[in-house]
């Protein structure tokens, strides 16, 4: 019996194809739109945290500071400092649900002082360039308290301050106005005024 010889069976070249996988573009972009949130909350909750914002109600301020403006509290610097005489602060006195602005003319141990229309600190006549009218009120000489400060709004005669409701403590400080935001044409640093010479 002869065997038929059969030709040899050669295996076919196999194609390999590579399957290529679309990138997860759906992942991806939600991925990026968590990142995006998240980051935006942090710099928002940054923000609120060293700044804050404060709507000026009222003439106590004229001439620098006027009715309906808005500013930007620096709610940080002073736990790097202590308040500065000449500094315009926001401050939650005498009504905790309403704000104040004023100016620090008193520092804590100062022996403040009005009289003519003249305030002195330590003896010394302050030099007030931001008011356009005299102090119509008279303080007989008085220490301020420690840790304690005397405030008085620029618009001397149209102000209640620190001459009604007596010096304010560290914390009834919310923070140093910085900087008028609103309206536009009002853009502008609230300026600091220093007092060297009335160093007691």
């Amino acid at each position: 019996m002869s065997e038929e010889l059969l030709p040899p069976v050669v295996d076919a070249p196999q194609t390999v194809e590579t399957a290529t996988e679309a990138p997860p573009r759906r992942s991806n972009l939600l991925r990026e739109i968590i990142e995006t949130a998240l980051l935006t909350a942090i710099i928002f909750l940054l923000v609120n945290t060293a700044t804050g914002r404060f709507r000026i109600e009222g003439q106590s301020m004229e001439p620098n500071l006027h009715d309906g403006e808005y500013v930007i509290v620096d709610k940080v610097s002073y736990a790097l400092h202590a308040p500065e005489r000449g500094d315009v602060i926001v401050l939650l006195r005498p009504n905790p649900d309403k704000d104040l602005i004023k100016r620090i003319i008193g520092l804590p141990g100062d022996t403040l002082e009005v009289r003519n229309g003249q305030v002195y600190v330590n003896g010394a006549a302050l030099t007030e360039p931001y008011l356009n009218q005299p102090t119509n009120s008279t303080i007989p000489a008085r220490q301020v308290e420690p840790g304690r400060y005397f405030v008085m709004g620029d618009n001397r005669n149209n102000s209640s301050d620190s001459r009604s409701f007596g010096s304010i403590s560290r914390s009834d400080i919310v923070g140093r106005a910085w900087f008028v935001y609103w309206p536009p044409s009002d853009w502008g640093a609230v300026p600091h005024y220093s007092y060297a010479a009335t160093t007691p």
